[in-house]
C-alpha cells in the first residue's frame, strides 16, 4: 500500500511540474490572452482565409471601377495625398497594410461591428504589418502581427495575447465619406485603392446580406444595451478616462454641428446625414481618431460610456 502511495505521489508531483501546455485557436498562442480565453471565438474563416492586402495598387478615381456616388469610403489626408479604401474592398479583406513613402499606415475593418479603423503600426521602432487571424472578441475583429503573432483588438487598439500582450497601436484619424462626396472633396489629388488585389472577389457585392440592419448579432458580446437598435450608428471616443457615445439618431435631432465636452476636452462634432459619418474635432479644428460604430460594438467595449441625447 505504502508503495502505491508512493507512487501515485511521485506522478501527481511529476504531472504538477511539466510545463503547461500552450493553448491555441487557430494556431495562436492564447496562454497568456489578457481577455477571457472562452470569449475568443473562432468567426469561420481559417488564419488568413480573409486575406490581408499586403501590396495595395491605387489608381485615380477616373480610371476606377465599380464605384457609384454613394458607396462608402473610409478616407486618409497624408501630407501630399489623399487616399480612398473602398469599403466595398474591405468588407473582403478587412485590412491594408499601406506603406506611404516609408510611413506605414494600417487600415482595418471589421463587418460585423461597422468599425473602420486606422492605426501607426510601428511599435518600439519596428514596423509591424498585419493579417486577419479568422478570431473574434466581442464581435469584433483580432488582427494579427506577423512578426510576433500577437493577437490584436481592434476596436480596444490592443495586443490581447502572445509576446505584444498589453501593448497598445496609436490610432490614426480617417473619414468616412461617400465616394462622390470624396472626389468632389480631393479633386486631382485623390488614389483609390484599386479593385486588383490579387483575388478574384465580386467587390460591389457585400458577404454580409442585411446584417447592417438586422437586430441579429452573428456571435455573443459581454455586454447589450436596449437604448438604441444594435446597429444603430454611434461616434464614439475615450480621452482621460471618459468614454463618450454620439449617436446619430441624437445628432440628426440636433442639427450639423455640435459643440460638447469629454474629458474636460471641449470638442465639436460635425454631422453629415447623407452618408451618414461624423467627425470629432477639437478646439482647433484637428481631426481626432474618433471611432464610427453600431451601437452594440461601442457599448459592449465601453459599457460605462456616457451618451450624448439631444434636449
Amino acid at each position: 500500500m505504502d508503495n502505491m502511495i508512493g507512487s501515485v505521489l511521485i506522478a501527481l508531483l511529476l504531472w504538477a511540474t511539466q510545463p503547461a501546455i500552450a493553448e491555441s485557436k487557430n494556431g495562436f498562442d492564447v496562454s497568456n490572452a489578457r481577455v477571457p480565453v472562452d470569449e475568443i471565438l473562432r468567426g469561420g474563416p481559417p488564419r488568413d482565409g480573409i486575406p490581408s492586402i499586403d501590396d495595395p495598387k491605387f489608381e485615380r478615381p477616373a480610371n476606377s471601377l465599380p464605384w457609384r456616388t454613394n458607396d462608402l469610403m473610409l478616407t486618409f489626408d497624408a501630407e501630399n495625398a489623399r487616399f480612398a479604401y473602398p469599403i466595398g474592398i474591405l468588407n473582403w479583406h478587412e485590412i491594408v497594410n499601406h506603406d506611404l513613402d516609408g510611413t506605414p499606415l494600417l487600415i482595418t475593418f471589421c463587418p460585423l461591428c461597422g468599425t473602420g479603423m486606422a492605426f501607426d503600426p510601428e511599435v518600439e521602432g519596428r514596423h509591424l504589418t498585419f493579417g486577419v487571424s479568422g478570431l473574434l472578441y466581442n464581435s469584433d475583429l483580432l488582427m494579427y502581427d506577423h512578426q510576433t503573432e500577437s493577437l490584436w483588438s481592434q476596436i480596444e487598439g490592443r495586443a490581447i495575447s502572445g509576446p505584444l500582450a498589453g501593448t497598445e497601436l496609436r490610432p490614426v484619424a480617417i473619414r468616412h465619406e461617400l465616394w462622390g462626396g470624396w472626389q468632389e472633396r480631393v479633386g486631382l489629388d485623390g488614389q483609390v485603392l484599386s479593385t486588383d488585389t490579387g483575388h478574384s472577389r465580386n467587390y460591389r457585392m457585400s458577404p454580409y446580406g442585411n446584417y447592417h440592419h438586422s437586430e441579429r448579432l452573428y456571435f455573443p458580446v459581454t455586454h447589450t444595451s436596449r437604448k438604441y437598435h444594435p446597429k444603430t450608428w454611434v461616434l464614439g471616443w475615450t480621452y482621460n478616462g471618459e468614454s463618450k457615445a454620439w449617436p446619430f439618431p441624437e445628432l440628426a435631432d440636433y442639427g450639423a454641428v455640435l459643440d460638447d465636452q469629454i474629458g474636460g476636452k471641449a470638442v465639436r462634432i460635425h454631422y453629415d446625414p447623407e452618408v451618414p459619418s461624423a467627425e470629432l474635432r477639437d478646439a482647433s479644428g484637428k481631426l481626432l481618431p474618433a471611432t464610427r460604430a453600431f451601437w452594440f460594438a461601442w457599448y459592449t467595449f465601453h459599457p460605462e460610456t456616457r451618451i450624448y441625447e439631444a434636449d
